[in-house]
């Protein structure tokens, strides 16, 4: 008698497994050889950037390398690169207040095991990253989301924030700037979080990935200075460097003394169970963030280009039929900006006709919690020509 799968597997994983119409109609696509540009790719080693490939090599090859020195924080000269990195950020964040982690997904669900018991919940950012839903569920975690308001920029609606928190309530995270709206949480703001968690009693987790990658000429702040409330700072170079093949991420704790103290003691028994981060990588660690100028220069530049023809296309647009125009919404930092556009059909038959009937792949706003139709999300790292050809398919589609 065949085992039925309900009964074989866990109620954590029991996933809608059917594919999407969207992606069926990019796989059909692609099998029939019918050629589209891609305007989603967020793997940067996809995107015609150039790195120091000799560079990379030579810190992979430290004499080191045959060792095994298990450290469950990670290792101190790796754990001391990533310090230095945040004080040229003018942030006070020594080895000792760091974990490393194999990628910043190995973070999150650290940081839910530490935080949460099952069925407490951790409240998000709507529109978001959609990767949370999953690490949520394989950790028993559930998510509740708060909005974010848009008015000539973004802002967190702290009324709505305060409605959503209950009993179960163990953390609120902030995606600092936000992925995909691209709008960094302003220093008033947050303020207010950091208080919010205190009088609460919970924590605050901070995904500051792309924090570097900010479109002001100014710094960003980071949290992982805030002092207020337990506070969790995620990163890696995956987005700082332009390495998402190395898998070197870190959890950086701040926060009231006595918390903090026992917030790392606990994170190290969790990273000591799993030892994920792999010997080279933390070897290399001090080379690897040495050459993140580099790549960062090209992205910035990459990020301006882009975002220059997107505008100018979008004006042309409007100048010759304002019916149908489409507009950008403010966007800070980070690589992705949102498109809103006439809102004649769901954004996954907008995606889907796009993809079909124009050659261009964009990302529908549903897939990031946007809650009404008329949104298109799409990557600002894509190689120059193919971004304004496909901003050209995609207004065309609308004109």
């Amino acid at each position: 008698m065949k085992p039925q799968s309900d009964k074989i597997f866990a109620n954590r994983v029991r996933w809608d497994l059917h594919e999407n119409r969207l992606n069926r109609a990019l796989i059909d696509g692609k099998a029939a050889g019918a050629p589209f540009i891609d305007l989603t790719p967020s793997n940067p080693t996809a995107c015609e950037f150039t790195y120091d490939q000799d560079g990379i090599e030579a810190a992979l090859a430290h004499p080191r390398i045959s060792r095994y020195e298990p450290d469950p924080r990670g290792m101190s000269s790796a754990r001391q690169a990533v310090s230095v990195y945040y004080r040229e950020q003018e942030i006070t964040l020594t080895a000792d207040d760091l974990i490393l982690t194999s990628g910043t997904s190995e973070a999150y669900s650290f940081l839910f095991r530490l935080l949460c018991n099952p069925g407490d919940e951790v409240l998000i950012p709507s529109p978001g990253y959609p990767l949370l839903e999953f690490l949520a569920e394989l950790c028993d975690v559930k998510l509740i989301r708060y909005p974010l308001n848009y008015d000539h920029g973004w802002q967190i609606n702290f009324p709505a924030l305060s409605e959503a928190a209950t009993e179960r309530t163990r953390a609120v995270a902030v995606v600092h700037p936000n992925n995909p709206t691209g709008h960094y949480t302003a220093r008033t703001d947050q303020r207010k979080l950091s208080r919010f968690c205190a009088e609460r009693g919970i924590a605050l987790i901070a995904d500051e990935v792309f924090l570097d990658f900010s479109l002001a000429k100014t710094r960003e702040t980071s949290f992982a200075s805030a002092d207020e409330a337990p506070t969790f700072t995620i990163s890696g170079i995956s987005k700082i460097c332009g390495m998402p093949q190395m898998k070197l991420a870190w959890i950086a704790v701040s926060g009231p003394a006595d918390q903090k103290k026992e917030a790392l003691a606990r994170l190290e028994i969790i990273a000591d169970a799993y030892l994920s981060v792999g010997t080279p990588v933390q070897l290399a660690a001090p080379a690897l963030l040495g050459m993140r100028l580099s790549f960062h220069r090209q992205v910035m530049q990459r990020l301006q280009t882009n975002l220059r023809e997107l505008d100018a296309q979008l004006a042309n647009q409007s100048a010759r039929n304002r019916h149908s125009a489409c507009n950008r919404l403010t966007c800070e930092g980070g690589w992705s900006v949102v498109l809103r556009v006439p809102a004649l059909q769901s954004d996954e038959d907008l995606a889907i006709s796009l993809l079909t009937k124009a050659g261009v792949y964009v990302h529908p706003g549903h897939f990031y919690d946007f809650s009404q139709p008329g949104y298109a999300v799409i990557s600002l790292i894509v190689p120059e020509n193919e971004f304004a050809e496909g901003i050209r398919r995609v207004l065309a589609y609308f004109g």
